[in-house]
């Protein structure tokens, strides 16, 4: 098995889409490669931000395979959690065979209040069942949305159980002390959902972000990243995301990457995300967006 060791700046993408509302294959990459272009190290495809599980599994395995013959796939995370272990591990062991750099995995999220003892023997079994050609595994802790959180304890009990197969987490808390904790141990490599913790991240021991809103901010938390004290950097990244975060994120995004391309197509979005109300455009359209320079090859 490969290891990723994944760090930096990533995105997490945006999934355009085709009038027949499934992934638009060549949006997608153009949209991918502007941002690897412009700062970014990597990208999490199909994650929260990508709509991943508003699509099938098979739309889900295409635009994967559209990824990573486009792309580096090693520098690619790619979301691969569902409610059932059998989805996950389908998708998990295709995202192997594709050399992604990593597959972000939620817990199994439907139930809830199950036990840390569930959680250990779902991923245990998804990782046995990856075999040794499966990729590096990421946990995704978002109790906003899953209503499950991965104690410390339980993140090192399986970081040390499956001999470093599960060797990072991308954490949506919001809660930097409790990432913090998650970096403290052993050889996980942890990122934060908020690019404004770059600035924090060689002090408190983060591998860098993984942020919707790096969609728009790529080029800032680029600076931010290889430089903590960048103070407008800094401001930059909590202004963009504040702005767009007052509005439903993953609409809001789409329509300030739509307006980055000047292309109204990328703003579409799957129900149950409804397009944005007037206001909400206004309110974005008005965002004075940064256009990040290149970043030299």
């Amino acid at each position: 098995m490969p290891s990723s060791k994944l760090s930096g700046v990533f995105a997490a993408i945006v999934t355009p889409l085709t009038a027949a509302k499934r992934p638009d294959h060549a949006r997608f990459l153009d949209h991918a490669r502007w941002l690897l272009d412009h700062g970014c190290d990597g990208l999490n495809v199909l994650g929260t931000t990508g709509e991943a599980t508003s699509f099938s599994a098979e739309d889900r395995i295409a635009l994967m395979e559209a990824a990573a013959e486009a792309l580096d796939p090693a520098r690619l995370m790619v979301g691969t959690g569902c409610p059932d272990l059998p989805t996950t591990l389908n998708l998990t062991r295709r995202a192997g065979a594709l050399g992604f750099g990593a597959a972000l995995v939620l817990p199994p999220y439907y139930y809830k209040e199950v036990s840390d003892a569930g959680i250990e023997a779902h991923f245990l079994r998804l990782v046995d069942g990856a075999g040794a050609e499966g990729p590096p595994i990421h946990l995704y802790n978002f109790p906003q949305m899953t209503g499950l959180t991965f104690s410390p304890e339980l993140v090192a009990r399986l970081a040390e159980a499956t001999g470093g197969r599960i060797e990072g987490t991308k954490d949506s808390s919001g809660d930097l002390d409790y990432a913090a904790e998650l970096a403290a141990i052993p050889g996980l490599s942890v990122f934060p959902s908020d690019e404004a913790s770059l600035a924090e991240a060689r002090t408190r021991g983060f591998a860098g972000c993984i942020s919707a809103s790096t969609n728009v901010t790529c080029g800032a938390a680029a600076r931010l990243w290889r430089d903590p004290g960048d103070a407008v950097a800094l401001a930059t990244c909590r202004a963009t995301r504040a702005a767009v975060s007052s509005w439903p994120l993953i609409p809001a995004v789409k329509h300030c990457v739509a307006r980055m391309h000047n292309d109204p197509a990328y703003a579409a979005v799957l129900p149950p995300h409804a397009p944005l109300s007037a206001e909400a455009t206004a309110a974005l359209d008005a965002l004075d967006l940064e256009v990040p320079s290149r970043v030299p090859a």
